[in-house]
C-alpha cells in the first residue's frame, strides 16, 4: 500500500516533521512492505515556516523582536521568489506564541500579552518583498493586534504597495461565542471574568469593528482583525500550505492518508489543517484516519469531514501522562496498531 503521512504539530511535544517521522516509523515497522510518504503540514500556526521551507525552498531570515511579555525574542521570516515576486512568509507564533509564556505566568499574561513583536516582522519583511503572508494560530495573545498595530505605526512603514495575507488557522469572528476571547481565551490562562473583560476590550477597538464579522478575524487573538483592518486577505492556512506544499499530488498517489495533531476536537473542524487534509482525500475516495494526542469529535462529526476513524494516542498508552512523557514513543506504538488495522483496508 501506498501511505501518505500529513499531520500538524502534535501541541509543544512533537514538531510536524518529527510527527510524520514518528508515525511513518510505527507504521514500518507494523508493515515494513508498504510505500510511506511523508508531508508535514501546518495550518498557519507553530511549524507554518518550517514546513513552507522544507516544500518551497528560499532564504530564511531572523531577527530579535518583542516577545509577548514584553521581552526579547528571536524569530524568523522566510522569503520566497516565484514568477518575479518575492514573498514574505511570517509565522505569528514566533513572536507571540503560547510556548513562549510559561504556564504559571498565564493567568495574568492572557490580558496584557501583546502581538508588537508581529508588526516588528513585517516591519522587518516590507523592505524586499511584494507580499507578506501571515501564519495565525498558536498565539498566547488577546489584544486584537493592537500591538501589531501600535509598532507598524511607530516604525511609520508604508503597506500600501504591499500585498497582505492572514493565513488563519480557524474561522472565527472576532466576537461572541465562537469569537476570540470566549473561545481561546481559557486555553490561554484566562479565567470567566477575564474572558469578558477581553471580549468588551476587543469589541471596543473601533478599529476591528467594519471586519469583526468576516472569518479568521479572530484567530491569534483578532490578530486577523487587525490584518484585515489594514486591507489584508483572509486565506485558509491550511489551505495554501496544501496548495504549496504539492499536497494534492500526493493524495492522488495515496491508498490511505494519515493525519493528526495534538487534540482533534470540535475546532479542529473550523478550518484546521484535519480538515483540508481529509477534504482532499474524500474527492478522490481516499480513506482518511487520524492520529491525535487526544479525540474528543464525535464519530458523526469526523465522519461529515472526511475522517474514516481517530485514534487518541493518550488512550492507547494510558493516560494523558504518559502520552507526554514520551511522544515519539507513543506515536510510534499509536501507528503501529493504526497500520496493523488499516494496512489491507486502502483502495
Amino acid at each position: 500500500m501506498r501511505v501518505l503521512i500529513a499531520p500538524d504539530c502534535f501541541g509543544g511535544t512533537l514538531t510536524a516533521r518529527e510527527a510524520a517521522d514518528a508515525i511513518a516509523t510505527g507504521w514500518r515497522e507494523a508493515k515494513p512492505d508498504d510505500v510511506i510518504v511523508e508531508r508535514p503540514l501546518a495550518d498557519g500556526g507553530p511549524g507554518f515556516v518550517d514546513v513552507l521551507h522544507a516544500a518551497l525552498g528560499g532564504d530564511i531570515r531572523c531577527i530579535t523582536v518583542t516577545g509577548p511579555l514584553g521581552k526579547p525574542v528571536e524569530a524568523r521570516w522566510l522569503t520566497v521568489s516565484a514568477a518575479g515576486v518575492r514573498t514574505a512568509y511570517i509565522e505569528s507564533a514566533e513572536a507571540c506564541g503560547l510556548h513562549l509564556i510559561q504556564a504559571e505566568l498565564r493567568p495574568e499574561s492572557c490580558e496584557t500579552a501583546t502581538t508588537r513583536g508581529v508588526g516588528e516582522l513585517i516591519a522587518a519583511a516590507v523592505a524586499d518583498n511584494d507580499v507578506i503572508t501571515v501564519g495565525l494560530g498558536g498565539s498566547g495573545t488577546t489584544d486584537g493586534g493592537a500591538g501589531m498595530l501600535a509598532a507598524l505605526s511607530d516604525t511609520g512603514i508604508d503597506l500600501t504597495d504591499i500585498s497582505l495575507v492572514a493565513a488563519s488557522d480557524v474561522e472565527n469572528a472576532l466576537l461572541g461565542p465562537h469569537g476570540a476571547a470566549r473561545t481561546f481565551g481559557p486555553q490561554k490562562g484566562a479565567s470567566p471574568e477575564a474572558v469578558e473583560r477581553l471580549e468588551a476590550k476587543l469589541a471596543a477597538m473601533d478599529v476591528l469593528k467594519p471586519v469583526s464579522d468576516v472569518p479568521g478575524a479572530g484567530a491569534a487573538g483578532g490578530l486577523g482583525a487587525a490584518l484585515l483592518s489594514l486591507g489584508a486577505t483572509v486565506k485558509s492556512g491550511a489551505g495554501l500550505v496544501r496548495e504549496l506544499s504539492g499536497l494534492d499530488a500526493a493524495l492522488d498517489d495515496a491508498d490511505v492518508v494519515i493525519t493528526g495533531e495534538g487534540s482533534f476536537d470540535w475546532q479542529s473542524l473550523r478550518g484546521k489543517l484535519i480538515t483540508a487534509v481529509a477534504g482532499g482525500a474524500a474527492e478522490r475516495g481516499v480513506p482518511c484516519i487520524a492520529i491525535a494526542g487526544q479525540v474528543s469529535v464525535g464519530r458523526r462529526e469526523m465522519g461529515a469531514a472526511g475522517v474514516q476513524e481517530a485514534y487518541s494516542v493518550s488512550d492507547h498508552v494510558g493516560s494523558v501522562q504518559k502520552s507526554i512523557a514520551d511522544a515519539r514513543k507513543s506515536v510510534i506504538a499509536t501507528a503501529q496498531h493504526v497500520a496493523r488495522q488499516w494496512s489491507r483496508q486502502g483502495r
